[in-house]
């Protein structure tokens, strides 16, 4: 089959994360080398970019400053969150035409892998050849088909080292504590937490995640329980939890282009969560709660070496797939494989099997309702390598003399 020639366009669509820009110089760096792509252009604020054609010229990039943007966080060609309609559509595949692209990659989520399935339809009833690829990233996780999502592993390493500091915050100056973690419909990033357990009694206590049905009684029995046990309480919750009719505990009418509610912004699940313990416990336990918010996704020098290699590699296959030409569109997945020995291949599905739907924590992966399984920090461990030490002192009491 001989190769489409034509010009390649990037987006990035989504979430920054600590690693997106490596998926990024990873498509560059690979769609450069060969001749069937002539130039790779990126598109500045994703879908919305190319609707404005806001387009830049990758190609001009030199080595050194690509590599300096592949660890910099955050998206460097900056990011979006539209749905397009259809007629939005249309206009980008005569954007597409005009600057002949030949080649698009779009690097996202799930919703951004709903835009590329929708231009790609587009495409095909048009007759325009091109090969239109989504490049996963997530700090969420809830990709479907993939074992895991570039993005997340960094995402779970400032998490669990930011649990393993809070923790001893909660031992040195005993209380109770509340910290919130992005997880709006999966506990994938707030189950990292319980990486953070290093000695018998350490935090969190308690781990909430949307995978179970809350209960505010239940929550604050279990709290009273641990209190009691181990004089304080260090817990980890998702802002995605929810009650037994399905509602957020925390109500938001903000939300985005594809109808996701806003739940990041606030330090309002918190500070409820907060409230609900004073009240029923006692109005002199010391409770203060946390918002990790925006922060846990693109915080700078704060990446999973494993998750920055990945992230690379999902940019490379998808344009070496794209060029290979038997699959003309479809979504970059990891796959994990089986053995002691963590280590990971990769390979394409289909875009409407990644657009739109997320995937939950598997029932295996969670013990109880407020606690993950031994079989779940088996499977996050390689993923965000090895994490700083955390000791204690003995505490073996001087001899009395008298």
């Amino acid at each position: 089959m001989p190769q489409l020639v034509g010009n390649a366009l990037i987006g990035q669509s989504g979430g920054p994360t600590c690693v997106i820009n490596q998926s990024l110089v990873g498509i560059v760096e690979t769609a450069l080398e060969g001749s069937a792509i002539r130039n790779v252009y990126g598109a500045i604020h994703g879908i919305a970019g190319v609707l404005d054609e806001r387009l830049i010229d990758l190609g001009r990039e030199s080595k050194e400053v690509l590599e300096a943007i592949a660890v910099t966080p955050c998206a460097a060609l900056r990011s979006v969150r539209k749905k397009p309609t259809r007629e939005e559509c249309a206009k980008a595949l005569r954007v597409f035409k005009a600057h002949d692209i030949r080649y698009f990659f779009y690097i996202g989520g799930n919703d951004t892998a709903e835009t590329a399935f929708l231009l790609n339809e587009l495409a095909v009833a048009e007759g325009y050849e091109m090969r239109l690829f989504h490049v996963p990233k997530t700090i969420d996780n809830d990709l479907r088909v993939t074992d895991h999502c570039p993005g997340y592993g960094s995402a779970a390493r400032f998490v669990a080292s930011a649990f393993l500091g809070d923790n001893q915050d909660n031992r040195s100056l005993p209380g109770i504590k509340v910290d919130v973690v992005m997880g709006r419909n999966a506990g994938w990033l707030t189950a990292a937490s319980a990486l953070a357990r290093t000695h018998p009694g350490d935090g969190p206590h308690l781990i909430y995640l949307p995978e179970r049905v809350f209960s505010a009684d239940a929550f604050v029995a279990d709290v009273d329980r641990v209190y009691k046990e181990h004089g304080r309480c260090l817990i980890a919750v998702s802002e995605g939890i929810h009650g037994a009719d399905g509602k957020s505990v925390i109500e938001t009418k903000e939300v985005d282009s594809h109808g996701n509610a806003q739940l990041s912004g606030s330090g309002a699940l918190g500070d409820w969560l907060a409230g609900e313990i004073k009240q029923k416990l006692g109005g002199k336990l010391r409770v203060r709660a946390d918002t990790f918010g925006y922060l846990q996704r693109s915080f700078a020098g704060v990446w999973s070496d494993v998750d920055a290699a990945e992230a690379r590699e999902v940019g490379r296959t998808a344009v070496r797939v794209a060029l290979k030409g038997d699959r003309p569109h479809g979504s970059i997945v990891i796959l994990r494989d089986p053995g002691a020995r963590y280590r990971a291949r990769y390979d394409v599905t289909e875009l409407k099997n990644v657009a739109k739907e997320t995937r939950p924590m598997e029932q295996h992966f969670l013990r109880g309702d407020n606690d993950v399984s031994p079989e779940f920090l088996e499977y996050v461990r390689p993923l965000v390598g090895q994490l700083p030490v955390s000791a204690r002192l003995s505490d073996l009491p001087v001899a009395r003399k008298l």
